[in-house]
């Protein structure tokens, strides 16, 4: 066997374990292409009649979840040649896809209405006409509250609104997208159930000029209405392009109605185009879409958690320097020789190392959480520097799940440290397992999750080739990056125990009811989970309300103190429980901290029922498939941060007194 030295399992990695990682980075760049691009570096200078395309996306409700091409819309019009911009994996596996339109726009030229219909290369329904089916699939779609979302010089399409921070001064914000249709206004006189499509756009695109007479496109907004156009008049006068008189009654413009209609309704699509120049300088463009009124909720709940760190910190402070301070003077103070009756933690020191049951199991789940965290800490430090704003599309995502595979060599390390750590040999297993087990439950679980999304032919839906370079990524980067982390790890010498474990197991007293395993670990996780709650509100709101999540400063700070209340409720439970003379420390202090993931799934239900309106049963399966997600790798990762603070506790507490 190796020899054994005072080493600790988390020092730094060997050499040849870090020229594995550099090679595993390399592996994945192709898969990385575009993601830490810096928003504001790449400026496009537009001049006075130059081309400017408006890229079309997708369509999105809140009330579904399902997105949709938006030329998966029945009739719109749409290019004889549809061309799929290059999207980045994140893209894709948001549901984006950006394809070109035959909306003609130059710069500086200002139109109040031409007709899409009969742009050139163009193709609509047949003859304009949209049957009853048609109709019924556009208002089933604004009765689901689909908003559109285009695209111009990488800037969303916005609604403007206009709300008060918190000085009650007024502040002037985008709402990404634009309704498709509205309900009926009884105000109006309008039937209730009556419905109305949004043909008519009014684009205004804020500019900033340049010294040199070019300009930088600052803001994208858009103003849509509901024109019902006299398609006889745009018929028999040939108008083309040119957009007929509306309908009018009694002076007013009807709407355009997809609800109650006849057999078939003739639908012009309608838009037009104001230049509007802004002072808003172009690196400050995005600004709008992410002003934030909510920041004293942000501060509220940083300050709650730090009370709740605060707290933990003095019952840590007091247990290492008042209680086991003078535990470890009594104890130093005995003679070795000397016949004393043990009391309280000292009593199980040779058990205390004792391997947990399946230590197989509770390894891989170290090593996952270990991966986990280091691409938690990666993506928010790229995060916090600019380059995974919602301005570079997909570069969050895509960050996160190069940097997940990436790290599969941290994972294979400390997962196979920690199987070491309990005398098992069988590391190439344990490496399998390792690479397969987190991943594979991922992978099957959004698989599953893909099928309905393809049966219901949705663009969320990722594509086969899509699954196919995550396959590749999967075994072709991260499996032999684990392995490679756990045979380095497996090779260096294990750090030696401070005390010796007996070769007979010590019975465990009968515990008291409040320090069964059960009620310990689910009182450890209502911390954590509360120290992060609100932020989690935010999060939850982003991900399913179909927002920008911008706020990485407050969330690197809520990350820290989720670190620092993990680590010090697994070890204040963890001295209790030693105290107690029970020994079984490990799956509890990984638990212990893993359980806040049990309560963010509860919530996450909560806020299904209480915020969400979601009525879809495939909508609510998707829902708690990918927060079930979202709380296994807040599990993991919880949990690996409990057990390494609760290790490292043990091994200094034990190291330091004197044992026969």
């Amino acid at each position: 066997s190796p020899p054994l030295h005072h080493t600790s399992p988390t020092m730094v990695l060997r050499r040849d374990t870090i020229v594995c990682l550099l090679f595993g980075m390399l592996l994945a760049l192709p898969y990385a292409h575009g993601v830490f691009y810096l928003p504001g570096v790449y400026p496009a200078d537009f001049k006075k009649g130059d081309p400017v395309a408006l890229l079309v996306n997708k369509i999105t409700s809140i009330h579904t979840q399902m997105s949709f091409k938006y030329y998966d819309l029945p009739g719109i019009c749409k290019p004889t040649e549809i061309v799929d911009m290059k999207e980045k994996l994140g893209q894709v596996l948001s549901g984006d896809r950006l394809e070109n339109s035959n909306y003609n726009i130059t710069a500086l030229n200002d139109f109040d209405c031409a007709v899409l219909n009969k742009a050139p290369n163009t193709e609509c329904a047949p003859d304009n006409l949209y049957k009853e089916v048609d109709l019924k699939e556009y208002a089933k779609k604004i009765s689901e509250e689909y908003q559109v979302h285009w695209v111009i010089d990488n800037l969303e399409s916005a609604m403007l609104k206009t709300l008060t921070d918190n000085n009650n001064n007024p502040l002037e914000v985008y709402d990404s997208g634009f309704p498709l249709g509205f309900k009926g206004d009884v105000d109006t006189n309008q039937a209730a159930d009556a419905t109305f499509v949004n043909n008519h756009v009014r684009i205004n695109l804020l500019y900033h000029p340049n010294d040199d007479g070019s300009v930088r496109i600052v803001g994208f907004e858009v103003i849509p209405s509901s024109i019902k156009w006299d398609y006889k008049e745009w018929v028999e006068q040939k108008l083309e392009q040119k957009c007929p008189n509306p309908v009018s009654d009694n002076g007013e413009y009807l709407p355009q109605s997809v609800k109650p209609v006849a057999a078939g309704e003739n639908i012009l699509w309608t838009y037009g185009v104001q230049w509007t120049e802004s002072e808003i300088p172009w690196t400050q463009r995005w600004d709008r879409y992410w002003k934030n009124t909510d920041s004293q909720i942000h501060w509220f709940s940083i300050v709650n958690s730090l009370m709740i760190v605060l707290f933990l910190t003095g019952m840590v402070a007091m247990i290492m320097l008042r209680t086991l301070r003078a535990d470890l003077r009594r104890y130093n103070q005995i003679d070795i020789n000397d016949e004393v009756e043990e009391t309280g933690w000292k009593l199980v020191h040779g058990d205390v190392f004792r391997p947990p049951v399946r230590p197989m199991l509770f390894s891989v789940l170290v090593g996952s959480g270990v991966q986990v965290f280091a691409m938690a800490v990666i993506t928010i430090v790229f995060a916090l520097l600019g380059f995974l704003s919602p301005a570079n599309r997909g570069g969050l995502i895509t960050a996160g799940v190069v940097l997940f595979e990436v790290m599969g060599v941290f994972a294979g390390y400390f997962s196979t440290r920690t199987y070491k750590t309990f005398r098992g040999l069988s590391w190439k297993r344990n490496a399998l397992f390792t690479a397969l087990g987190f991943p594979g439950v991922v992978f099957g679980t959004f698989f599953f999750l893909n099928m309905f999304l393809r049966a219901q032919h949705s663009s969320g839906a990722v594509p086969f080739t899509t699954l196919l370079k995550l396959i590749a990524l999967w075994f072709g980067v991260s499996l032999p990056l684990v392995f490679c982390g756990s045979y380095f790890a497996f090779k260096k010498p294990l750090p030696e125990d401070p005390v010796r474990t007996n070769q007979i197991p010590r019975q465990v007293p009968e515990q008291v009811w409040y320090m069964s395993p059960v009620l310990s670990i689910l009182m450890g996780g209502i911390l954590p989970f509360g120290a992060v709650f609100i932020e989690l509100f935010f999060v939850l709101t982003a991900v399913w309300g179909d927002s920008f999540y911008y706020i990485f400063g407050f969330l690197s700070i809520v990350f820290v103190i989720l670190i620092l209340t993990c680590a010090e409720i697994t070890i204040v439970m963890c001295y209790f429980q030693l105290c107690a003379e029970d020994y079984h420390w490990w799956w509890r202090s990984y638990l212990t901290a893993g359980a806040s993931a049990l309560y963010m799934f509860l919530y996450s239900i909560f806020y299904f029922f209480t915020r969400l309106d979601i009525t879809n049963p495939v909508s609510g399966l998707l829902y708690f498939g990918y927060t079930l997600i979202m709380a296994l790798g807040f599990f993991v990762l919880t949990g690996s941060i409990g057990y390494y603070a609760c290790y490292f506790f043990v091994r200094r507490i034990y190291g330091s007194v004197k044992v026969a």
